[in-house]
């Protein structure tokens, strides 16, 4: 089953994407081009790909770029862009954290749509400015939390929703990697470097990289609003700037409590995202790594195993189910649903409309509240655990 939305293709053409960051030896560039092709709403036609003039225009050949089109700087992009008759229409952005204020800034000012990877920036100052200037601009904004794209996720938001739950008490979310277990950073690693640099991360190293992710699902999935938090940080590698585990208490309004763990120095784990959500009426198991599984317990009862596109799933979980149960949908495919879902809200934009209410995409809300996250996160940890208000 495709994804669906009042603006289906049925024939419309291709939306002429850029890109930000995402040259050569770049990890999250290549999914994000994978996750944009997958669907067949966007067309890559442009880039910055690199810090340089050169380095930009070798990836751009690397990926059939026309090298007109390859830019020195996201600067002149966004100017030679907004000037051409054929320019792009979106942008993705998939740069270090630092970047993300001023790329996505010069492309919205320019009525040139945002589609930015996580999360929103590197500090809370930047991501109120970011927000401003998206509400103001005449384009979409899609922050790229592509967890939320999953089938199975979509199907416990609905249930929650409904109130299969009933009134939610404990919510529990996890995210443990152990990549950086040892000082990958000190050999060069690209990817370590970068996310272990305050200058370029922000102040948070596991909590912005992936305890925002498990903060984010969380919030997705119940709909609760953060109160408060204490947070206990740990740098365990040995000369490491920025923190490579933490554990976190929540307080959500409404009175649920919640407990979040986000390690990238746990031996034994390669993405290991999970979420518990525990209600009055039942109960909600997930994990990333087996993604097409949900198991649900109404409490007294035994517990049920719900499969995408299987008996029992919503219609929420079918709209973002390409292909029939039993066949694994996994990563790319959560990573695409989120493009498909902005390519469904940048054609309603378009055509002045709006977007299927169905339509559903993490937004420059949703980036702020996970960048007000891992500062509180930050903070509590610095004054011993204390209590930090949102």
């Amino acid at each position: 089953m495709a994804i669906e939305g009042k603006d289906e293709r049925a024939g419309a053409r291709r939306i002429r994407l850029g890109m930000v960051g995402g040259g050569q030896g770049a990890f999250i560039g290549g999914v994000h081009r994978m996750a944009a092709r997958l669907d067949d709403h966007f067309e890559l036609v442009a880039g910055a790909l690199s810090s340089t003039a050169e380095k930009s225009k070798a990836s751009g050949k690397d990926l059939g770029l026309d090298p007109d089109r390859c830019y020195g700087s996201f600067e002149e992009m966004a100017e030679k862009e907004a000037a051409r008759a054929d320019g792009i229409e979106a942008v993705s952005i998939v740069t270090p954290n630092h970047v993300h204020y001023p790329a996505a800034k010069a492309f919205l000012e320019r009525g040139i749509h945002v589609i930015c990877d996580k999360p929103l920036t590197s500090n809370l100052e930047d991501a109120r400015k970011l927000k401003a200037v998206a509400d103001k601009a005449k384009a979409v904004f899609v922050l790229t939390h592509n967890y939320t794209g999953y089938p199975m996720i979509r199907q416990a938001r609905e249930m929650v929703a409904s109130g299969k739950l009933g009134q939610l008490r404990v919510i529990q979310a996890e995210y443990a990697q152990d990549w950086l277990t040892e000082a990958v950073e000190q050999t060069g690693a690209k990817q370590a470097v970068w996310r272990t640099d305050p200058n370029q991360s922000g102040a948070g190293g596991a909590t912005g990289d992936i305890g925002t992710h498990a903060y984010n699902l969380a919030s997705f999935v119940t709909g609760l609003t953060l109160k408060s938090l204490a947070a206990d940080l740990d740098s365990f590698v040995e000369g490491r700037r920025v923190d490579d585990n933490g554990h976190v208490l929540l307080r959500f309004e409404g009175g649920a409590k919640g407990m979040l763990w986000c390690s990238q120095v746990a031996p034994g784990n390669e993405n290991g995202l999970k979420l518990r959500v525990y209600g009055t009426k039942g109960g909600l198991e997930w994990e990333q790594e087996n993604p097409n599984y949900l198991w649900f317990t109404p409490f007294g009862e035994q517990k049920r195993l719900i499969t995408r596109n299987g008996a029992g799933a919503g219609a929420s979980a079918g709209r973002v189910s390409r292909i029939p149960g039993g066949h694994p949908e996994g990563y790319l495919e959560a990573f695409a649903t989120i493009y498909t879902e902005a390519a469904h809200a940048i054609r309603a934009y378009q055509n002045g409309s709006k977007a299927d209410p169905a339509v559903v995409y993490p937004t420059v809300d949703d980036g702020v509240k996970g960048v007000a996250f891992v500062e509180a996160c930050v903070a509590s940890s610095k004054q011993n655990g204390a209590w930090v208000n949102l």
